[in-house]
């Protein structure tokens, strides 16, 4: 007996400094900024490391939601024990290329937070001590055709509160899917991806492909204006669009 309870007590004592470590490295850790950039700057890849080492809980708040790595680590997350929640804009529920699809498949079941015109936040919080965000999307285009940014900030415990409390607001008044659109084939998101490229390619000004007629003749006109080129309207009037930084010559003399 008296050999159980000294084997007892000097476990317990190394329980109890272990978990006295592990209190202290939470409460008194050195907070850390990482900042990461796009295009193909890394940000994919700083998401995904950081939910590799996810252990209990991670919060998500995205707009577009396209990339693939970024929901696989999501999936291994929960396989590893880890609790997941994913909230996201309600364009997902129309969006064949949209990784909501996946995401459902694999058991996490995001919310659509159609609340708001637009659900605009790219947030995770992850085991209450580091927070994702930045003008990042979790979307393909954003690693590797548009200009980004995410910070990754690590032990700012009164952030990450308030962070939780913002997610916990925008889930309180999201809403379970409602998908309306089958999932882009395979063949489907690599046509996209080329278009996509293609586009960036040839100069166009937007950071997308217009969504519509409307948007593609408003960019035509961008150009045209950009170019100092002539477009005639319906009626056959014709309207010079000059260069925006060309320089504009002086005034007609007036007649003495």
């Amino acid at each position: 007996m008296f050999w159980l309870l000294l084997a007892t007590g000097f476990t317990g004592a190394l329980t109890f400094v272990y978990v006295g470590h592990l209190v202290k490295q939470w409460l008194w850790a050195t907070p850390l900024i990482q900042a990461h950039f796009s295009p193909k700057g890394g940000c994919t890849d700083a998401i995904v490391r950081e939910l590799a080492a996810a252990h209990r809980e991670v919060l998500v708040l995205a707009y577009g939601f396209t990339s693939r790595p970024i929901a696989q680590a999501l999936v291994d997350a929960k396989l590893r024990g880890a609790h997941v929640e994913v909230v996201l804009d309600h364009s997902n529920e129309i969006d064949a290329h949209s990784d909501i699809h996946f995401l459902i498949e694999q058991g996490i079941v995001p919310l659509i937070d159609s609340h708001h015109s637009i659900a605009h936040n790219k947030v995770m919080l992850i085991d209450d001590q580091t927070i994702v965000t930045g003008s990042f999307n979790f979307t393909q285009h954003a690693e590797s055709s548009n200009a980004e940014n995410l910070l990754v900030l690590k032990h700012y415990h009164d952030l990450a509160i308030l962070y939780r409390h913002d997610f916990e607001l925008h889930k309180a008044h999201a809403r379970a899917a409602e998908i309306k659109v089958s999932p882009a084939t395979a063949e489907e998101k690599l046509a996209k991806e080329r278009e996509h490229q293609g586009w960036h390619a040839h100069g166009h000004v937007a950071s997308d492909p217009p969504a519509s007629v409307e948007g593609a003749v408003l960019g035509n006109l961008r150009k045209a204006a950009a170019l100092g080129l002539s477009i005639k309207s319906a009626d056959g009037a014709e309207e010079k669009h000059g260069h925006p930084h060309e320089k504009k010559g002086p005034p007609p003399a007036r007649a003495a």
